[in-house]
């Protein structure tokens, strides 16, 4: 999807002397206008099917912001049609390409995105009030613990570890940061508590998946259940009876970048947050950086793909693995930590909710690629911030349909994307040397 060069495929062909020669097969690509054209379809039967009519009013930006833009109304059945129509020539556009052997280029699919957003929301809004800043800046909060661990889940597999135990680092990291948060009260004591309660599920997961070659899901699964159970007990037992001493930590408060916080729209979402979050930016930019751009992200790829060769050329795979999912471990750790150090003022029992698998849903749909799977993870923010506006809005949709939204995206991307998305090759593969 990233350039317009046509699609290519490499077939085996007996030439006329009897030898075996590749040659060049052309490959039309439909998963892309097949989806479109779905989404599309959908928009247009929602807006037959409910009309809805009226203005629709967009803030911008609140009126005590330095630069304020104002709001910005629209008239709600013409701007949904006429983006229905953009969406249609959006579609077809991907078809040409399709029938031509071309791949689309990737902007397309992001405007079609956005323009979808739009028109959908401008539907919904009739005769209400769309706070875009409020939109987008609890999207971004929602999306945080989502991209941690992502991350987290990343780097495991792309070193041949499925991490399945993003739940129970979350929880375990979402525990000890609470606990440690209270008794000192000091917020980066409870981070760094977090990433070492994740580093201890990882070691488990490790120890058991890499030396002891138990099947990797199996032990993810069992450590999500097992931390679960262990949280949950010590809830009871230590945090319940002693809440103010330790389950009251102390929370990380949000502080604005000057001049980059007064960009209209952009800046209160972005660079009006908190310290994991600016620490989530930075974690994106090294991560992507070190597993394209070094020697650390060579070696972690090879033992992901090709352990045997990794191993001739003097890289010790088990112990590349098992640094590599604590390191992975450590990062899903801070994601657990947003959920007390900032989301809420103390720990719940399996306050996680699943993410952890959101999360893992989001490394397959992001195909293990560290910025795509920060996308994937905005995109089920962003659907789970958006029931909340459209009860709001009291849009003829249940709210309940929306709150079911990002896990049917998971199983889109589970059972419909995967199977068209080639992972690293030895994830999930126990490597015995020799």
């Amino acid at each position: 999807m990233t350039d317009p060069q046509p699609a290519t495929a490499l077939a085996p062909e007996i030439a006329a002397d009897g030898t075996i020669q590749l040659a060049t097969v052309r490959v039309r690509q439909w998963k892309l206008p097949i989806t479109l054209g779905i989404a599309t379809l959908l928009l247009i039967v929602l807006f037959l099917v409910s009309p809805r009519d009226g203005t629709s009013t967009f803030r911008l930006s609140d009126a005590a912001e330095v630069i304020a833009l104002g709001d910005v109304a629209v008239p709600t059945a013409l701007t949904s049609w006429l983006l229905v129509a953009v969406l249609v020539l959006l579609t077809l556009w991907t078809v040409w390409d399709a029938w031509a052997y071309r791949r689309t280029r990737l902007w397309l699919p992001i405007v079609y995105a956005v323009l979808a957003v739009f028109a959908f929301l401008t539907w919904a809004a009739a005769g209400g009030l769309v706070p875009v800043t409020g939109l987008l800046f609890g999207a971004v909060s929602l999306s945080v613990p989502l991209v941690f661990g992502a991350l987290g889940g990343v780097i495991g597999e792309r070193v041949g570890v499925v991490n399945v135990a993003i739940e129970g680092q979350f929880l375990l990291g979402a525990f000890s940061a609470a606990m440690l948060s209270s008794l000192t009260h000091n917020p980066f004591v409870g981070l760094i508590g977090a990433m070492i309660g994740g580093v201890l599920v990882a070691f488990v997961l490790g120890a058991f998946a890499i030396k002891y070659l138990v099947d990797q899901v199996i032990v993810g699964v069992v450590l999500n259940v097992l931390v679960t159970g262990l949280t949950g007990f010590l809830y009871g037992v230590l945090l319940v009876p002693n809440a103010a001493q330790l389950n009251s930590p102390e929370r990380f408060s949000r502080f604005e970048i000057p001049l980059l916080g007064q960009i209209p729209v952009i800046g209160p979402v972005l660079f009006n947050q908190t310290f994991i979050v600016y620490l989530m930016y930075i974690t994106v930019a090294v991560v992507a950086w070190g597993l394209y751009r070094t020697r650390w992200g060579l070696r972690l790829r090879a033992v992901g793909e090709h352990p045997q060769a990794a191993d001739t050329v003097g890289i010790k795979v088990n112990t590349s693995r098992f640094w590599n999912v604590s390191l992975a471990g450590a990062i899903a750790g801070i994601g657990g930590a947003y959920f007390t150090l900032v989301s809420v003022p103390q720990f719940g029992k399996e306050m996680t909710a699943g993410l952890g698998f959101i999360a893992l849903a989001a490394v397959i749909f992001g195909r293990w690629d560290p910025v795509r799977a920060t996308l994937a993870a905005l995109l089920f923010g962003f659907a789970t911030n958006l029931q909340n506006l459209l009860t709001v809005l009291k849009t003829p949709i249940p709210s309940e349909f929306m709150l079911m939204l990002p896990y049917v995206v998971t199983i889109l991307a589970v059972a419909g994307f995967a199977g068209q998305i080639r992972g690293p090759a030895a994830a999930g593969k126990p490597y015995i040397k020799g």
